[in-house]
């Protein structure tokens, strides 16, 4: 188990390498350039250009990105962001952590309430248990998170005042923006679980489980959940990767100081190392979490656990 956990680690190499290759190529063939960001319209061709001269905007490409690299490796630095002179990991680390609280927050929420419904939908198929944990399912993912979140402040922070609508000052400033990204994820945890835990109840061994008179509560946590489990885990940590890539959506509307809106900013000022430091930590990030959701494989199937076991 500990080689594979070792080769998944040394696989973020090229990973890294790969991410800043790409967008370092992306951000050349866009229009604009730092200069002109961050002088603003009003400066002249000269002092533009010298600006981009300054920060190195005008070498090639492969160039820069060594150049990139060679920082990392060397001063351990992701470089100064174009538009604060501030470094990069010291900016984005206190959003990240921001960002990391509410995707936490999110995601114990949704899968509280959507793999347990999930599952009871499953059990109880064709039944009311069934059919309106469905439709409200399918009626929320119809729904943008963003129209959700309008509402939410309409209703709570405007009309009643119960919950402030912008930062994250204390806990009362989390409740609006985690219910509003709750609402979106839970809706695919319910469908997605209960999927899957149909196709494993309709599994011949279940059947045979069933035939050999096993009570039904046995039959359906012991026997159908730790398969269907499977899928639902890697679901878990691909929706938790996209919850720390930054809800934009959330953290735009309710003002939230993280990662999502940080990108957002980034982009606008085509703030590379910025760009590029975020993209890095989340591809770093979400890869540990595929690893993380394979070490869980290992503890919930014993087959998986015994091939890793065989494999040193």
């Amino acid at each position: 188990m500990h080689r594979y956990i070792i080769k998944r680690l040394l696989f973020l190499i090229p990973t890294v390498l790969g991410v800043t290759l790409i967008i370092f190529i992306v951000m050349s063939i866009t229009p604009g350039n730092p200069g002109r960001m961050i002088l603003g319209p009003n400066a002249n061709a000269a002092e533009v250009e010298a600006m981009n001269e300054e920060l190195g905007y005008n070498d090639p490409v492969v160039v820069r990105w060594f150049n990139y690299l060679k920082d990392i490796v060397t001063k351990g630095s992701f470089g100064q962001s174009y538009s604060t002179k501030l470094d990069v990991f010291d900016e984005l680390w206190p959003r990240f952590l921001v960002t990391l609280r509410l995707a936490i927050l999110v995601l114990i929420l949704s899968i509280s309430i959507g793999v347990p419904l999930g599952i009871l939908s499953a059990v109880k198929q064709n039944s009311l248990m069934d059919t309106i944990p469905t439709m409200i399912a399918f009626f929320l993912a119809a729904v943008p998170s963003f129209v959700v979140g309008i509402l939410l402040m309409y209703i709570f922070a405007l009309k009643l005042n119960w919950f402030p609508s912008f930062g994250l000052k204390s806990a009362k400033h989390y409740v609006l923006p985690v219910i509003a990204a709750t609402i979106c994820e839970l809706s695919a945890y319910l469908r997605f679980t209960k999927s899957s835990m149909l196709e494993a109840i309709r599994q011949d061994y279940v059947r045979t489980a069933r035939a050999k008179g096993v009570a039904e509560r046995t039959v359906i946590w012991k026997h159908a959940l730790k398969n269907a489990l499977l899928p639902v885990v890697t679901s878990i940590g691909m929706r938790f990767g996209c919850l720390l890539a930054g809800m934009v959506t959330t953290e735009q509307l309710f003002s939230i100081p993280g990662v999502g809106s940080l990108i957002v900013e980034s982009i606008s000022t085509k703030d590379e190392p910025m760009i590029i430091g975020c993209a890095v930590m989340v591809s770093i990030c979400f890869t540990l979490l595929m690893i993380g959701v394979d070490v869980i494989y290992a503890f919930i199937d014993p087959r998986i656990r015994a091939k890793y076991s065989k494999g040193g």
